[in-house]
């Protein structure tokens, strides 16, 4: 349904891919509770063009008026989500087909979102993945620890492709659908 606000409500907000973002939910609520009159949709979406272009990304135009869902009744039903891959029969590749063709993406366009994961990280305890630290998350910034895709994790480069294709690193996350990219 696009960017709508839908990932505040169940079943968006409690589905495993989506694990720990109420972390960052909490984190905008102060903003909405000030900015009352902006959509929840507009202020996640302006939030996630700041930290692209914090991270040294490009600034990205914000085009502003998208309208939020109301209630769980404007969320992806029960179904429409694929469960995790952890433990399916599936292959890594069918998954994530699965997962993003519904959304309208082809393959072209999954490999390029997937690229995301140059920034960030995985932990344990909100994923089930991933280790608690590595060296390159010991010391944070933020709350420190999780494991991440590139040595770098806080900068917006093209590194999750260059440490996916080599493969020379134990400290870094690499799933089964990063490896099929």
């Amino acid at each position: 349904g696009g960017a709508n606000g839908a990932i505040r409500f169940q079943p968006e907000l409690s589905h495993g891919h989506n694990a720990g973002l109420q972390v960052a939910l909490a984190l905008l609520k102060p903003m909405k509770a000030k900015y009352p009159d902006v959509s929840h949709a507009d202020l996640f979406q302006m939030a996630s063009a700041a930290a692209i272009e914090a991270a040294g990304g490009p600034k990205i135009d914000m085009q502003y008026g998208r309208k939020d869902v109301t209630d769980e009744q404007g969320c992806a039903q029960d179904g429409l989500l694929p469960a995790p891959m952890h433990g399916s029969s599936a292959t890594a590749a069918d998954h994530i087909r699965k997962v993003f063709n519904r959304m309208g993406f082809n393959d072209q366009e999954i490999v390029v979102l997937s690229g995301a994961h140059t920034l960030g990280r995985v932990r344990k305890d909100r994923s089930g993945l991933g280790v608690d630290e590595t060296k390159y998350t010991k010391d944070g910034p933020g709350l420190k620890g999780g494991t991440s895709w590139t040595p770098d994790w806080l900068n917006f480069n093209n590194s999750y492709f260059t440490e996916l294709k080599a493969r020379r690193d134990a400290d870094l996350i690499v799933m089964d659908t990063d490896a099929c990219i």
